[in-house]
């Protein structure tokens, strides 16, 4: 056994019970403990139960439902959606039950309630952590109006394997990145106050590496050193817990060969006593009995056990702490200062929320689907869409262009919600086709799908859309996947275009040769291989929810200069996988002076390592797209670059300046990137790490001097056994566009 397995299986006896134990002179702290001192040991086993039912399943409250909540069975409710259902509840809980404890109502919002914004990797691409915080700030006020105090998001997995479905759901590949955007989440959904109604408790979610599920099958196993767990994995969840999040979930996977749901060293040393984080922790859906399945518990009496152990307070849906909780503590297996521990973590978050002063929803029906919330769906989804080609100056369309709209998701009301949409609804959609009629005259306009929906095989309406497009100037194609086909439980082996799409693009290509302009409707990035060279502009649109038509449509006329990046390194072949930026150098770097393809081999060739480097003789070293990239209808250029310093002590900080200009004819938005290379260290460092970035809006021929400041905190990384270090040595900044820039200044650290 390695070291780092001992570090992850500590002795069950490693986990202190009261760790988390607030000073006695705070009000909430004297509270909880007086409450908690009138309960029975059944009502303080009922808090740690969260009950509910599948998110579509509908019926009325059963009689033996009402009992267990008057009986204080249940400490929360999952997929509650009738109002009246909710007060009767909370009424019930508040007024006959013995304590009187108030329900935690919870539901997946992800993005959005009612106005659904883009998908959260959508949200990323904004690289706006302000607008996230307003779009999860709307979907706060919409869900709390239903009685929704709880959110399980924000989901902060670093994902760097695409064919995960649920990489639709994260913040990227990017730590940083994910760190800023997961603190922005907290404050939308938790707001100023936490006692405000419209305030909905945050959950980071899920602790943690169900992002780096093998082969990107979901609930696969994960298997993450300490090292790249510390300084990649682990800094999206501190920063949700240094931003007040209230509560954590544990993932479904496994981590290094023990279940996360289970794990000590996961929710017990790092989260709660390295973090000092005081809320609650909640299993993923089932989680806790799955750990059966997954060959670490024989029978639900250990799964309760290891859970309760390992530091998880509450259960979703599965009753194993229901069942066996009572008798482990009558055996002696758990102690009751361990179950004390628990209810007392659940009942701080509830005395935070301020339920036991005003425990009933607050109706704000005016706010949902407002035109102020429409507005601003419409601006993020603007603002997270990429435009990754753009040959010849096809887009923006011109006011003279007739146009052909086609594909199967142009007028796709449901799939441009994405995925993980449970309180949306189709009807309230306005897709791009219906945009298009609003703002273009008849005349310009000829609309045929082409295809009946993304994985559509049939070829019958092939000879209509032809027609469509040799009567059109230009056209737009909206392609790409279901909303059905990411999220959860939805893992690809192939990201091509599904059904026939790309032979429906290459047939209006050969027949009509027009300009194609390709707009991505999907929760993952696309392999765009068979059809690159057959479209003249690529606009990722992700999922962009509820107003997904205007926004598309202002930045296909031009009305909105698309400002999106990849949150993502979008690869060329499925073969790529995992390629990421941030990846390490290896003894034998590729570059394109030694690189070898496979056409270039002579037939009969000397068997040899050819070009020496490491690389795909077919797809080579680089992606299709690289991190950070995303075109603009202007030009923007950089200039002046400059450091503060040559040579920096610990504690000291480098000023970085540099200018960026607008070279073009039209106003835009530039995301200026700015990364770092430790060049030599003990353990071997990635070729680039974001460490900063600024969203710089500029006029035409204006330039702007931009100031990033980095301190040595930033420059240091973890190595092993609890050991963060800063080590001397030559470091790089590189300041640019995308995560390929070279633009470089070097300094020393002594």
């Amino acid at each position: 056994m390695n070291k780092i397995l001992l570090l992850l299986i500590p002795p069950l006896s490693f986990f202190a019970c009261e760790v988390d134990k607030l000073v006695s002179n705070d009000p909430i702290e004297q509270k909880v403990d007086s409450l908690l001192a009138q309960m029975t040991l059944a009502q303080k086993i009922g808090q740690t139960a969260q009950r509910g039912t599948s998110s579509r399943v509908k019926g009325g409250l059963s009689e033996a439902l009402k009992t267990a909540v008057r009986e204080g069975r249940i400490g929360s409710m999952i997929n509650v959606m009738n109002k009246g259902f909710v007060d009767e509840l909370q009424h019930i809980a508040v007024e006959e039950s013995p304590n009187g404890i108030p329900l935690i109502f919870a539901r997946d919002v992800i993005h959005g309630f009612k106005t659904i914004f883009p998908i959260p990797l959508g949200q990323a691409a904004t690289w706006n952590p302000e607008l996230v915080e307003v779009g999860a700030r709307v979907a706060a006020i919409e869900a709390s109006t239903y009685g929704v105090r709880w959110t399980f998001a924000p989901m902060l997995d670093i994902a760097r394997d695409p064919r995960w479905g649920r990489i639709a759901e994260s913040p990227g590949e990017d730590p940083y990145l994910a760190s800023v955007l997961s603190a922005a989440y907290v404050r939308g959904f938790q707001g100023n106050d936490l006692t405000d109604p419209s305030s909905m408790i945050a959950c980071a979610k899920h602790f943690v590496g169900y992002g780096a599920a093998e082969g990107g099958r979901d609930y696969n196993t994960a298997i993450i050193h300490e090292p790249l767990l510390r300084n990649v994995y682990f800094p999206p969840f501190q920063k949700a817990v240094e931003a007040g999040v209230q509560t954590f979930m544990s993932g479904f996977n496994e981590l290094n060969g023990v279940p996360v749901s289970g794990n000590q060293w996961i929710l017990g040393e790092v989260l709660r006593q390295e973090w000092k984080f005081d809320g609650f922790v909640v299993s993923d859906w089932n989680s806790v009995t799955e750990m059966i399945d997954h060959g670490y518990c024989t029978d639900e009496k250990e799964a309760a056990f290891k859970a309760a152990m390992a530091g998880l307070d509450m259960e979703m849906t599965s009753q194993a702490y229901e069942q066996y909780l009572e008798v482990l503590i009558a055996e002696g297996r758990i102690d009751l200062a361990r179950l004390n521990r628990m209810v007392r973590a659940i009942l701080r978050v509830k005395f935070r929320m301020g339920l036991f002063d005003q425990p009933y929803r607050v109706d704000r029906s005016g706010a949902i689907l407002s035109q102020d919330h429409l507005a601003k769906a419409k601006e993020i989804a603007a603002q997270s869409m990429v435009l990754l080609k753009n040959d010849k100056q096809t887009l923006p369309i011109t006011q003279s262009q007739k146009i052909a709209v086609i594909g199967p998701l142009a007028d796709a009301p449901l799939d441009q919600l994405g995925t993980w949409i449970f309180d949306g609804d189709q009807k309230d959609s306005v897709t791009p086709v219906q945009a298009f009629k609003e703002e273009l005259e008849t005349e310009r306009l000829r609309v045929e799908a082409g295809l009946a929906y993304s994985r559509d095989r049939s070829k019958d309406q092939f000879s209509a859309a032809v027609r469509a497009a040799r009567a059109s100037d230009v056209v737009l194609f909206f392609g790409g996947e279901e909303a059905i086909l990411s999220g959860e439980a939805h893992s690809r082996a192939h990201l091509n275009l599904p059904g026939v799409q790309e032979e429906l693009i290459r047939v209006i290509k050969d027949q009509t040769d027009k300009p194609i302009v390709l707009i991505i409707q999907a929760g993952r990035p696309i392999v765009l291989a068979n059809i690159i060279d057959q479209v003249d502009a690529i606009l990722m649109a992700w999922h962009p929810g509820t107003m997904a038509g205007p926004a598309v449509v202002d930045i296909l006329t031009g009305a909105f200069n698309p400002s999106g990046r990849l949150p993502v390194t979008w690869p060329k072949s499925v073969g790529q996988i995992p390629i990421y930026y941030n990846h390490k150098n290896t003894g034998r770097p590729a570059d394109s002076a030694s690189f070898v393809g496979i056409d270039n081999i002579p037939v009969g060739a000397w068997q040899s390592s050819l070009g020496n480097d490491s690389h795909y003789l077919d797809d080579g070293f680089t992606p299709q797209y690289p991190f950070g990239y995303g075109l603009s209808y202007t030009n923007f250029s950089y200039s002046n670059l400059n450091i503060s310093q040559d040579v920096l002590s610990e504690g000291d900080t480098l000023k970085v300046t540099f200018d960026v200009t607008n070279a073009g004819t039209v106003a835009g938005v530039e995301t200026a990137q700015l990364y770092m290379r430790d060049h030599v260290a003990s353990l071997t460092r990635p070729i680039k790490e974001l460490k900063r970035f600024a969203r710089v809006s500029l006029s035409p021929n204006e330039t702007k001097k931009v100031e990033l400041v980095l301190s040595t905190n930033d420059l240091r990384f973890y190595k092993n056994a609890n050991e963060w270090v800063l080590e001397p040595g030559v470091f790089s900044v590189y300041v640019g566009g995308n995560a390929q820039t070279t633009w470089e200044k070097k300094f020393r650290i002594k």
